[in-house]
């Protein structure tokens, strides 16, 4: 709340603070969605390692 002229109090304006919060969390999640994309692009693009088959443990 604010006070503008004395003994008058005006209320916030929640439209203005909901589209704000909206936009940006809008941003944050596209953000996100892409940091996940480009993540799994490097995952899929990168070469297969060299898997090596170790001798058995003769004790089991």
């Amino acid at each position: 709340m604010s006070y503008n002229l004395p003994g008058v109090i005006t209320m916030a304006d929640y439209r203005e603070m909901y589209i704000k919060l909206f936009q940006e969390t809008t941003r944050a999640i596209l953000i996100l969605q892409k940091a996940q994309q480009d993540c799994e692009e490097l995952y899929i693009s990168s070469p297969e390692p060299e898997l090596i088959l170790l001798p058995e443990d003769p004790k089991q």
